[in-house]
């Protein structure tokens, strides 16, 4: 067994076992129906010899088994990092034991964290980089119009009606009416977006094309011949750069071109020096955790990922969908997502680990002024109150380890 595992049996028994198997008969009793008893009133006796005891064991195990876990925790030696585990190995009308795996911080042997020589990149911001910008801002408040007269070109959208056939068979699921298809976009397979460009409105058109090699294994390769008629032709006006498009931008101060192009250099910049953080961060803290020895039970990142996983169905949640119908859509199972999560889950275990190993080597502390200072700081950076913040961090002392965290990496990111 590990030196970080600790397994203690805790048996309950006499009193305290048969209070609990009285208030779960209680319990049942209110509810329960036998033959010659008001309901209510059936005798404890009589309800087991119909029943048996048996019946009370489930419900009564839940009675006693936060007792039994305040009584491992008070006699062990470890201090537990994640919930322990508990599993009722026998059960009787007498007693209950338990056995309840506690398992606490594994041994941890920091190698190199300071002086590592770690370069950071300097943030530049080009002229193409500039000018894209600009045109994807462009494109973002462009109008739509219906082009009356014309044909097809490259970045219009064609509205269209098709239907595919293969082996002289209508193509299931490849059909469709007034389908809007950007052209450029390469929505549908090689060749199709280009041969709508040149036709106009009402025109129909056959094409014969092929499925990929790397398609779905039935269609794969497969020759496949599309109608076509276009019913409609939108085409994008981009905004002229003057006030009304400043405007749009929510760009308050900024009167003209030259003055729109130091805005998105500023923006891209702020956004590169944000990016070269992180990744300088994280380049950090992979260097130290591959230097650092530790083994992590089994135990531990089946916990970090439960955590990841409720955070993904949160996430989910928020787009409208759940878990089954993710796993519907990615035809992924809960054991793959469980196993996908699993490389970050053991990332996320080491970076904690040495962080709080740096900060008991370096005595790095946080007093009650520089939690509630950071915890201002915070709230009025996601827009809340302190209160709010608080809530969201379930407690004072959480609040207060992550400020820990914080400056630990402040020290990491200044020994460098």
């Amino acid at each position: 067994m590990a030196k970080n595992v600790e397994k203690i049996t805790i048996k309950i028994e006499g009193n305290e076992w048969q209070s609990a198997l009285d208030k779960i008969f209680k319990k049942k009793q209110k509810d329960l129906e036998i033959d010659g008893f008001r309901k209510g009133c059936v005798p404890k006796d009589v309800y087991l010899k119909k029943v048996g005891i048996e019946s009370l064991y489930y419900d009564a195990i839940d009675v006693v088994c936060n007792n039994a876990y305040q009584k491992a925790l008070s006699s062990s030696k470890i201090k537990p990092i994640i919930e322990p585990l508990i599993d009722v190995t026998t059960v009787d009308q007498d007693s209950v034991t338990f056995e309840i795996t506690i398992i606490g911080k594994p041994e941890i042997t920091l190698g190199d964290y300071k002086n590592l020589k770690i370069k950071k990149e300097e943030a530049k911001v080009d002229k193409k980089e500039i000018d894209d910008e600009i045109e994807h801002l462009r494109n973002e408040f462009a109008e739509i119009k219906v082009k009356e007269d014309g044909v097809v070109e490259n970045g219009d959208t064609a509205v269209i009606d098709f239907k595919g056939f293969v082996d002289g068979q209508e193509l299931d699921g490849g059909n469709g009416e007034n389908y809007p298809l950007e052209i450029g976009s390469n929505t549908f397979i090689p060749g199709f977006e280009s041969a709508i460009v040149g036709m106009k409105v009402n025109e129909t058109k056959s094409l014969d094309l092929k499925f990929p090699d790397n398609y779905t294994k039935d269609l794969a390769g497969k020759k496949v011949k599309f109608d076509v008629t276009l019913k409609e032709i939108k085409t994008r006006i981009l905004p002229e750069i003057d006030d009304d498009f400043f405007a749009d931008l929510g760009y308050d101060k900024v009167t003209n071109e030259i003055e729109l192009r130091q805005e998105v250099e500023s923006i891209l910049l702020d956004r590169k020096k944000q990016d070269i953080e992180d990744k300088y961060i994280e380049s950090i803290l992979s260097k130290i955790a591959d230097n650092m020895k530790v083994e992590i039970n089994e135990e531990i990142i089946h916990d970090e990922i439960h955590r990841m996983m409720n955070q993904f169905e949160e996430q989910l949640k928020m787009q409208g969908l759940n878990l089954e119908q993710y796993y519907q859509f990615t035809k992924m199972t809960n054991e793959d997502l469980h196993k996908s999560m699993e490389p970050e889950a053991i990332k996320r275990i080491k970076y904690r680990f040495l962080l709080e190993e740096v900060a008991d080597k370096e005595n790095i502390e946080v007093t009650e002024e520089e939690a509630q200072k950071d915890a201002e700081e915070m709230a009025k950076n996601y827009g809340i109150t302190k209160e709010e913040l608080l809530k969201a961090f379930g407690s004072e002392e959480v609040l207060k380890y992550d400020a820990k965290m914080r400056k630990t990496l402040e020290f990491l990111k200044n020994n460098n």
